[in-house]
């Protein structure tokens, strides 16, 4: 029988995975990879429709197996009724229009054959509600919500079994999440990608630790090494959440262009635009954030108008493959990662220097 990893934690052992390690990504080929190399992988599945969700669910289950996986949903509170683009599109001023016209004709953007991933449909209740069904009526086994934590919502996943992930990036969003019936807590501190907040990581997380207690933290933003990992045990948490580092690996699919981009990147060369989804996120710098930052550039508007407004006009990037203005959110850590490389491979590197640097402190994580 293998010895357990010194990384095991009761987190760790309660789903039982080798390493509490959670990899988020939008490749479900990420996910199946993190889960057979011991780790525990969650899809993004934010822009995909109830049976895309419905169909990815199913597709993974069947590769693994019974090992554990998750699924992310963003539920942002204050979104629209209904999945009405029209309606969306009636009140998006005229200034915005312009300067996403003037931004596609000085960068010869032609004209998409569809609408993009942000624009293909309204981030809405309603889209919302059918997503949320369509991952309770799944054998998923963590269901993780970027943005917000519904009480309703929660109470209902718990009663379908499901284990239940709210990432926060503050204590009062902590506090809301426990309050909700959260079963696990991220902590996601300022160095994270994609949609992230204010506060440091090594600030934000001994804060939820103990704010939580006993329920169980993961450790997010900033996460790249085994040292990382053997920090984030020392702080309290239970394992660490991670993305960035998955969108350098084969099974990420990302595109060369995009890849290029991350791999030259340090950590500085990441910034906080609003300028894809309303939302503060954090991506690669590119002439695409550099636009928005411009001091004549309108203000991007709340979600789901931004996602609307720039939707399309992202799917013609992506589609054409306007090399300027192609992109990626991407945390701090991008600055670890410089070559292409494997999700196995990471997460070997990850565990083998975590457990490394524990035994040359001569220390164990709680739990």
């Amino acid at each position: 029988m293998t010895a357990p990893s010194a990384l095991s934690t009761d987190l760790s052992r309660s789903l039982g995975i080798d390493y509490p390690i959670f990899g988020f990504c939008h490749s479900a080929d990420v996910v199946v990879a993190l889960c057979d190399a011991g780790g525990i992988g969650v899809l993004g599945a934010t822009r995909m429709t109830p049976e895309e969700i419905t169909s990815a669910l199913e597709d993974i289950r069947n590769r693994i197996g019974d090992r554990p996986f998750g699924i992310d949903l963003v539920l942002p509170q204050g979104m629209p009724e209904r999945d009405d683009r029209a309606a969306i599109e009636a009140e998006i001023p005229p200034e915005h229009r312009a300067f996403v016209a003037d931004l596609a004709e000085r960068y010869g953007v032609p004209a998409g054959t569809g609408p993009g991933m942000r624009s293909r449909f309204v981030r809405s209740e309603e889209m919302a509600a059918a997503q949320i069904d369509a991952v309770l009526r799944s054998d998923v086994d963590v269901f993780a919500m970027g943005i917000g934590s519904p009480p309703g919502v929660i109470g209902r996943a718990r009663s379908e079994g499901k284990r239940i992930v709210s990432l926060i990036g503050r204590p009062d969003h902590a506090r809301r999440a426990i309050e909700a019936g959260a079963d696990i807590l991220v902590a996601q501190g300022y160095d994270a990608g994609a949609h992230t907040g204010t506060i440091g990581t090594f600030s934000l997380v001994p804060q939820i630790v103990d704010l939580a207690a006993p329920l169980p933290v993961l450790a997010a933003g900033g996460v790249a090494t085994g040292r990382h990992i053997a920090a984030a045990l020392a702080m309290g948490a239970q394992g660490v959440w991670m993305g960035t580092a998955w969108l350098v690996t084969e099974e990420a699919h990302s595109d060369p262009v995009v890849l290029a981009k991350l791999l030259a990147a340090d950590s500085d060369d990441t910034v906080i635009s609003r300028a894809d989804s309303g939302k503060t996120l954090r991506q690669v710098r590119t002439a695409w954030s550099d636009e928005w930052a411009r001091p004549d550039a309108v203000a991007p508007l709340r979600m789901p108008y931004q996602d609307i407004l720039v939707g399309d006009l992202l799917g013609a990037i992506e589609e054409h493959r306007v090399e300027p203005l192609m992109h990626s959110p991407a945390g701090q850590s991008i600055g670890y990662f410089d070559h292409l490389t494997t999700v196995r491979d990471v997460l070997d590197g990850l565990v083998s220097e975590a457990e490394e640097t524990l035994a040359q402190l001569g220390a164990r994580p709680a739990g």
